[in-house]
Parts: structure tokens; sequence; C-alpha cells
């Protein structure tokens, strides 16, 4: 951008971008039991090595509000591969987050433990405010959608959650379906996905694991109540903490006796933002 401004511009637009909100778990907990200078360290040190992440791969820091980054891929400068890039990001950050848990506690701050939701779509993008002060930001439905399904992580007991126009082109990705659902204020269903790492790093277990729940997943949409109990049961029984199963399983309880609709597609609604 330096050495050619002139093909770059902050002027509004709509375009095509990732955007990517991630935010620390129970961060009212922790900051309620450190001090202000305390604090302060503790988000200074969690957020130098996830924002160099996000530079490492070309996303644009959009802001820091409290203890929420909030960052896109696209603008300003071109990016044909936005969406693999914030998955990239998004998952070395989750690393790096694991990687810090023994430096925290040797410093004697509380672990901290983080969501992410990542969504594709077109965005208006530019320099928005006021006479007094501006932000290079992203506006719009996608954006909106990107900030419920980090949200929705704390639902499903998971740390990554991304929508279903970013897995179009996450062909080197290990994906997991999670769910079908609306989001509040939304009418329409969208498919959400875990990536849970690239195809050259999953071993033989972990694929199986998810063809497995997969499995489950296409017996619960076709109504098969008995046939998605049996494998989530199984997944559950060598996999006992994964809330996701578990979720399964209680709308099986609920759906096996109800009368659902002609027009059931299985989507989930969620009422809290």
């Amino acid at each position: 951008m330096l050495a050619d401004p002139d093909n770059y511009s902050f002027e509004g637009e709509s375009k095509e971008l990732t955007v990517l909100f991630s935010d620390i778990r129970s961060f009212t907990t922790i900051s309620e039991g450190l001090n202000a200078t305390q604090l302060k360290k503790l988000l200074n040190d969690f957020f130098t090595p996830i924002t160099g992440i996000i530079f490492d791969h070309s996303g644009t820091i959009d802001k820091y509000v409290g203890d929420m980054v909030m960052a896109f891929w696209g603008a300003p400068i071109d990016d044909d591969k936005h969406r693999s890039h914030a998955v990239l990001a998004a998952l070395e950050m989750l690393d790096k987050v694991e990687a810090l848990k023994p430096e925290f506690r040797e410093q004697g701050f509380p672990e901290v433990n983080v969501g992410i939701g990542i969504n594709t779509g077109v965005m208006n993008v530019g320099d928005m405010g006021s006479t007094y002060r501006r932000s290079y930001t992203v506006l719009g439905d996608a954006v909106n959608l990107g900030s419920r399904l980090e949200s929705l992580t704390k639902f499903y007991g998971i740390r990554l959650l991304v929508g279903e126009d970013t897995v179009k082109d996450l062909d080197e990705f290990l994906l997991r379906r999670i769910d079908r659902v609306k989001v509040k204020g939304k009418d329409k269903a969208v498919n959400c996905y875990q990536p849970m790492c690239l195809l050259a790093a999953a071993d033989a277990s972990l694929r199986q694991r998810v063809d497995a729940y997969h499995g489950a997943l296409d017996c619960y949409y076709a109504k098969d109540w008995g046939g998605a109990q049996q494998k989530l049961r199984a997944l559950l029984a060598d996999e006992p903490n994964t809330l996701l199963y578990q979720i399964y399983l209680d709308r099986i309880d609920e759906h096996k006796n109800a009368e659902l609709p002609p027009e059931w597609d299985g989507a989930f609604t969620h009422t809290s933002k």
C-alpha cells in the first residue's frame, strides 16, 4: 500500500469479505479478580500475539472492544483466499491461547479461554464515523452473523464456529457440521460448521469420529430417532464430555414424542444473542 497508494482507497464499497470475532470467556469474572494494572497487562499480553497471528495471515484489525477483537479479510488489500486465511488464523489463535495458559499461570493470572466466530458475505467496508473521528470498518448482516456465531460457541461447547458461506473455500480443512440455526432477528436458517484442523493434520481416529457424528446427523435430519440415538450414545461413551452430542440427544427426546410439521428441516431457533 505504501509503494502504490493510488491503487488503494478507504472510500466506502460493498464487497465479499470474511469477518472474525474473538471473545474471552467469562471476562467479567476474570476482571473482577484483578486490579487495573494487572488487567491491563493481561489484555496486552493476550492481544499482542493474537494480533500478530491475524497480521501474519493477511488480516485487518477492525477494533478491540474490552476483551473482544474484531478482524476482517479482503480489504483494503484484495485477498482471494480470505476464507481460508481467516480460519488458519483462528486455528493458530486457539493454539496460542493454549500456549499462553502456563505463562499466565506463572504470573498469577487466571486461565483464559476464547470463542471465535467467522462469517463470509457481502459487507460494506470503508472509513466510517464522524468529522471528529473515523474508523475503517465493516458493516452489514454478514458481519452481524459472525458476531452471533461467536456467541453460539458457548452454547455448543466448542471454540470455533463458521458460517456456511465461509466453508465454500475450505477444502483443505476437516470440518464438522454443528447445526442448522436461526439466529435472533433472522428467519432464514443457516448451516454452521466447526473447522477441526487442516486435513493433513487429522489422524484416522479424528476422521472416524467426525464421520460417525455426521452419520448420526443424517439419521437425525431423516427423523430416524433410534438410529441417531444409537450413534450419538456410542460417540458420547467414547467422548463423555462432549456437550454437542448431549444437545442432540436431548432434542431427540423432545422430537420423538412430538408431532413435527411437514416442513420441519431440523433448524434450531436461538432466541438470545
